[in-house]
C-alpha cells in the first residue's frame, strides 16, 4: 500500500496476513521498501512463527525480485502470485488492507514517519488482540490462533 505525508513525501507499508487466523503479521513502513527488507521482515516472521509453506503476493517489483525468490527457494516456500488485476485473488489481504487504511490512513494527517508507525502499532495490537472476526466465530485472530495451537498460549505475544 501507499500513501504520503502531509507535506508530500510517499510512503508504503508492507502487509503480512496469517490467512489462518487473519492475524496482522507486520505492517512495516517506509518510504521504500525494497525486497531486501521484505526479505528481513519475513525472516523477524519467521524467527518467532516458523517459515510458512506458501505465500500468496502480487507482482509488485519488491516481490518478484530475485532477493525473494532466492530466499523462498532456500526455506521451502512456494510463492503464488495472484493474476494481475485481481485482487480479489488475494481477497483475505485486501480486506484488512481496507480496513487498515480506513482506520488508519484515512483518518489522520501523518508529519512523520513515526506518527505512521506509531497509530499502526495501535491499530494492529486492537485489530489482533480485541477486534473478534465473525469468520473466526467471533474470536479475535490472537485467541483463535489459540485454539489451534494451544502451545502458543505460554509465548510472549507482548
Amino acid at each position: 500500500m501507499s500513501d504520503a505525508l502531509w507535506d508530500g513525501p510517499r510512503f508504503r507499508t508492507f502487509n503480512v496476513i496469517d490467512d489462518c487466523n487473519r492475524e496482522g503479521l507486520v505492517i512495516a513502513i517506509d518510504f521504500n521498501l525494497p525486497a531486501a527488507r521484505v526479505v528481513r521482515e519475513l525472516d523477524q516472521i519467521a524467527a518467532q512463527r516458523g517459515y510458512p509453506l506458501k505465500l500468496r503476493l502480487d507482482n509488485g517489483p519488491e516481490f518478484i525480485a530475485i532477493a525473494l525468490a532466492e530466499w523462498a527457494e532456500e526455506h521451502e516456500v512456494t510463492l503464488e502470485f495472484i493474476k494481475p488485476g485481481k485482487p480479489m485473488q488475494n481477497g483475505f489481504i485486501e480486506r484488512f488492507n481496507r480496513s487498515y487504511r480506513e482506520a488508519v490512513l484515512d483518518m489522520f494527517v501523518f508529519q512523520s514517519l513515526d506518527e505512521v508507525r506509531e497509530q499502526t502499532e495501535k491499530w494492529l495490537k486492537e485489530y489482533n488482540e480485541e477486534r473478534p472476526h465473525e469468520a473466526l466465530g467471533h474470536l479475535t485472530p490472537r485467541e483463535y490462533l489459540l485454539t489451534q495451537t494451544p502451545e502458543l498460549s505460554t509465548y510472549d505475544w507482548s
